[in-house]
């Protein structure tokens, strides 16, 4: 039954198939003969002028458009506007010369809010620019010996040396001999120190000013023969000489004056002597003091009052970039633009903003009154809020009020004891000064009687026009 039906299904397929076709005949003679013959192609005409211009126009498109830089990604774009920006920036640096530093963000046209930065020398009140003040304040120092000989000396120590922890070392060593020859007054061997002992060689001879100070205080430097127990020259003394302890009179007599018998020593003068009470003194100055350096000058001004307050254009003291601190600004400046399309958390922003207040050293803080009058002063970055409060307090008549500075848009400044660049007024900044609101109340309630005026009449007779 299986195979009637699979030659059933062949028939079928058989007759399905079409009409029959001989293996020796072409396909030439398989078409159908009735059908018309296939007319001869026409010659291909040449594109005619206006054809040729659309197509010129396509094809300089298609190639302006393959030259074009991609920006299908932001990535593309981040990078194509960074450098932008870095050409635009050497262009102005060649074209000055020298790479300028970058301007406060706070900075318009106009003339500059604060000439620049300057110090104070604590001896002479001479102002000076920064470059100024090493060789201003060496140079005051040297002329201070006339005036006073110890103190200066002691500046020298603590000013001119600059490893501290070597300063530290050899002032306690120091103080150590004067201690000792003011418990011991009585005993010669305190009243001198050799100059070749290998603790005074470490630790004082290798400091400037050291021999200043023991001449200032009253020593005296001379020649003596060396007591290898201590003892004066009119004691004789012991040498050793083959294992055994001789009197040093007997070497001498026998072996001759040895080379290496004469040293330098600081002897206590007999001036110093008489007045042993004196060294103390000096020990304690030396113990306490300090190096010696240029105090940054505030350089106040009460400024009346303008619109301008929050117009501020610093000089370039207020960014301490070198060159390579401005390549690295740069540096900085691309990748923060990569970073624009990538997500942060706060953590992450906060401390990128307090790594940018670190490389400000100054900043300029305006401090402005219910009356309108502004006071100016320029800090440290790294001085702490207290400080501006001391400044503003000095500058009012009723010192005794408690007050409030409130930053612009942000909450007042409790924390006295935060560095302004931690509170984020680094370059510059413009705080409002309030009264405390419950102490004022509470003095208004006695019926005391405020000042219309907020800051001192002589500073307000200075205040100047901002310009």
């Amino acid at each position: 039954m299986k195979k009637f039906f699979q030659e059933i299904k062949k028939d079928f397929q058989f007759k399905t198939a079409g009409p029959g076709q001989k293996l020796t005949e072409s396909a030439r003679d398989k078409a159908p003969k009735d059908q018309p013959p296939r007319p001869s192609p026409t010659p291909r005409q040449g594109p005619t002028d206006e054809a040729q211009r659309a197509a010129a126009a396509a094809l300089a498109r298609l190639e302006q458009k393959q030259l074009k830089p991609r920006g299908s990604s932001l990535q593309d774009a981040l990078q194509n506007r960074v450098a932008k920006e870095l050409e635009a920036e050497a262009g102005s640096s060649d074209a000055s010369g020298t790479c300028e530093k970058p301007q406060s963000p706070l900075a318009g046209p106009g003339a500059l809010s604060i000439s620049g930065v300057y110090f104070t020398c604590p001896l002479t009140g001479s102002r000076l620019r920064k470059d100024q003040r090493e060789a201003h304040i060496r140079e005051a120092i040297l002329q201070h010996t006339s005036v006073d000989p110890v103190a200066a000396s002691i500046m020298k120590i603590h000013t001119f040396n600059k490893d501290q922890a070597l300063v530290k070392l050899g002032v306690e060593t120091i103080a150590k001999y004067l201690d000792n020859i003011c418990l011991h007054p009585e005993e010669k061997k305190y009243q001198k120190i050799k100059l070749q002992n290998k603790v005074f060689q470490d630790r004082i001879s290798c400091l400037e000013g050291t021999n200043d100070f023991f001449q200032a205080v009253g020593f005296e430097k001379t020649t003596l023969p060396v007591s290898d127990e201590g003892k004066g020259p009119e004691e004789g003394g012991e040498a050793r000489v083959c294992g055994r302890w001789v009197a040093r009179r007997r070497v001498t007599k026998v072996l001759g004056p040895a080379d290496d018998t004469m040293e330098e020593f600081y002897v206590l003068g007999p001036d110093a002597l008489a007045h042993v009470e004196a060294l103390e003194g000096h020990k304690e100055q030396l113990l306490h003091g300090e190096p010696l350096r240029a105090q940054l000058d505030r350089q106040r001004r009460v400024l009346r009052p303008s619109p301008l307050a929050t117009h501020f254009d610093l000089p370039e003291d207020f960014y301490h970039l070198t060159a390579a601190e401005l390549k690295r600004e740069q540096q900085l400046r691309t990748e923060a633009l990569e970073r624009l399309a990538v997500l942060r958390t706060k953590a992450m922003r906060e401390k990128e903003e307090q790594r940018e207040m670190k490389k400000y050293v100054y900043t300029l803080l305006r401090v402005r009154f219910p009356d309108g009058y502004i006071l100016q002063g320029t800090f440290y970055a790294r001085e702490r809020v207290s400080t501006l409060y001391a400044f503003v307090r000095e500058a009012l008549q009723s010192d005794w009020l408690p007050f409030e500075l409130l930053p612009s848009g942000r909450q007042k400044l409790t924390d006295e004891n935060l560095a302004f660049n931690e509170c984020g007024l680094v370059p510059s900044a413009l705080l409002t000064f309030a009264w405390d609101a419950a102490i004022l109340a509470d003095v208004q309630a006695a019926g005391a009687e405020q000042s219309p005026g907020l800051l001192k009449p002589e500073l307000l007779s200075s205040a100047e026009n901002l310009s």
